[in-house]
């Protein structure tokens, strides 16, 4: 009888002891300024692996950004990190400020894949040079004062690398009369109120609220890119492509072609496989947390979090997705 009352107390013990998925995590997410839309997603990332793992937490932490957090990571001063996927690429070449290709790099999940560099022009600068396209500015050597987003940061890398893939360099544009201006969103915005450069061309929200504001005081045209633009700039900087859907300003009707920056959970590839598994799981059965962060963040979708492709996702993603039939 005492044996017996023995296995039935491990019995009742068993039965009451919380399942392995229960299991809590106390992490860290690498992210940018605090107050942006990083930080909002860091919340949402919080609020899905509590979800799937009561008594979790995911504490965002203040950084450079993307290119500041593979060092972050590198130096294990984080559990994960946002990172734009072109500067995925930069880190998997090796090119600046990386000194050798960084191969230690995994995806749990893309968060978003629409941050599209949008060349935005002025439309009477436009109509005064017969600018109908983003490949006009080169071919017709175009004395454009142009407005890309700080050194240092991808949008003004991307933004140098689509005015490279039509022949519209730096070089070539202060040649033909015109400069590059290294500025950033909000700075933008002013200086093409003030008619103190023709164009904008940086990667941020459709209707960000910084061309809401130029649309606001000057008529504006937003310039096309051609397929053949659109593929070297991806295969050269890791973006991919995107179109305004016209309609999207009301002095855009059509469709506008451009390529997208996108941004991923990103974890070393040491993090233990069921750790990645169970994390990926909560993320992807749990996105609608990650959705409500912000109205830009709506279209998120489990196909969307399984479409990354610069660098490998982790081992227990790629089994995570591969149960789920994502890949």
């Amino acid at each position: 009888m005492r044996k017996f009352a023995i296995a039935a107390t491990v019995a009742v013990l068993g039965l009451m002891a919380p399942p392995a998925s229960a299991e809590s995590y106390n992490l860290t997410v690498a992210g940018a300024s605090p107050g942006g839309l990083w930080s909002l997603l860091g919340a949402g990332l919080d609020a899905a692996v509590k979800a799937a793992h009561p008594g979790s937490t995911v504490t965002y932490q203040t950084s450079g950004g993307g290119l500041a957090n593979v060092a972050v990571l590198q130096r294990k001063d984080a559990d994960m990190g946002i990172v734009h996927d072109a500067e995925l690429q930069v880190a998997k070449q090796g090119s600046a400020p990386f000194s050798e290709p960084v191969e230690d790099l995994r995806v749990l999940s893309y968060l978003y894949t629409w941050a599209p560099m949008q060349p935005v022009i002025r439309a009477d600068f436009a109509k005064e040079h017969g600018i109908d396209t983003f490949a006009d500015l080169a071919a017709r050597q175009v004395p454009v004062r142009v407005a890309i987003n700080k050194r240092g940061n991808i949008a003004s890398e991307v933004a140098l690398a689509m005015l490279e893939a039509i022949g519209a360099g730096p070089d070539e544009i202060e040649a033909w009369g015109g400069d590059v201006i290294y500025a950033a969103s909000g700075e933008q915005a002013t200086l093409m109120q003030d008619r103190r450069v023709d164009m904008t061309l940086n990667s941020i929200f459709v209707r960000h609220r910084s061309i809401m504001q130029q649309a606001d005081a000057i008529d504006l045209k937003l310039l096309p890119i051609a397929p053949e633009t659109q593929t070297a700039v991806n295969e050269r900087t890791g973006t991919g492509d995107f179109v305004i859907p016209g309609g999207s300003y009301d002095w855009a009707p059509d469709d506008t072609p451009t390529v997208t920056l996108g941004a991923a959970l990103v974890v070393r590839a040491d993090m233990d496989e069921q750790t990645a598994y169970n994390l990926t799981k909560a993320l992807f059965e749990n996105h609608d947390k990650i959705a409500g962060v912000h109205r830009a963040m709506n279209a998120l979708t489990p196909e969307i979090m399984a479409a990354q492709t610069v660098v490998p996702y982790h081992a227990g993603a790629r089994r995570y997705l591969s149960e789920a039939g994502l890949m």
